[in-house]
C-alpha cells in the first residue's frame, strides 16, 4: 500500500520522536507497518508518501532515477530572471553542485491558507512564492538554495512527487492511492 499524506508544519517525517518538541507521524493513525518514503524536515509541509513495500525508497529518492518532486517556496524578496535562471542551472551549496532544476515564479501567486505559527512578517521586505522542480532531495537542498541566492524561504510546501499531486488533502490528513494514482509517482 502507498499512502498520501499532507504534512504539516511541525512535524517529524518519523515516528519516533526525537527528544525535539515536535510531534511525529504516530499522531496520524496509520497503518501498522508502513514508513515514510523520504522525508520533508519538520519545518516543510506538503506531499509526504508512506508505504509498507520495501524498495520504493530507492525507487523514488535516488537521484539517479531522476524521480520529479516539485515544491513551492515562498521566499523574501521578488527573485529576478536571471536568479531564478541561476536557481535552474544549479548552484553550489556547502561545497556541493546541486543538479538542474527548474525554477520560476508562480503565477497567479497561490493563495495558501496561513501556518501556525504564522510566518516572520517584514513590513518594508516583500515575498512571493516559486516552483521548483527538483530530481534530488539532499538535506534542506531548497531552503539551502534559495538563501544562496539572497531569498530566504520562509515557508516550503512540496505540492507533487511524479506527476500525483496533492490536491486539496488537508494538513494532517492521509489517504490510500488507487492503483492509476500509484502510477503517477512513478509515471514523471
Amino acid at each position: 500500500m502507498i499512502l498520501a499524506f499532507n504534512k504539516p508544519y511541525g512535524v517529524l517525517s518519523q515516528f519516533t520522536p526525537d527528544g525535539s518538541p515536535h510531534q511525529t507521524l504516530a499522531q496520524f493513525a496509520f497503518p501498522k507497518g508502513v514508513y515514510s518514503l523520504g522525508r520533508l524536515d519538520a519545518d516543510s509541509e506538503g506531499l509526504l508518501l508512506l508505504s509498507d513495500e520495501a524498495g520504493l525508497n530507492t525507487r523514488l529518492l535516488d537521484p539517479e532515477q531522476e524521480h520529479l518532486r516539485c515544491y513551492w517556496a515562498q521566499v523574501e524578496r521578488i527573485p529576478t530572471t536571471e536568479t531564478l535562471a541561476k536557481l535552474s542551472a544549479g548552484i553550489v551549496i556547502q561545497g556541493y553542485t546541486t543538479r538542474p532544476c527548474h525554477a520560476w515564479f508562480l503565477d497567479p501567486q497561490p493563495e495558501i491558507p496561513p501556518r501556525n505559527p504564522p510566518i516572520r512578517v517584514r513590513k518594508n521586505v516583500p515575498d512571493c512564492w516559486i516552483g521548483l522542480e527538483l530530481t534530488e532531495g539532499k538535506n534542506r537542498q531548497v531552503r539551502k538554495m534559495t538563501a544562496s541566492v539572497g531569498h530566504p524561504t520562509l515557508r516550503l510546501i512540496r505540492t507533487r512527487i511524479g506527476d500525483l499531486k496533492l490536491g486539496d488533502l488537508p494538513a494532517g490528513s492521509w489517504r490510500e492511492l488507487s492503483p492509476g494514482e500509484r502510477k503517477l509517482i512513478f509515471s514523471a
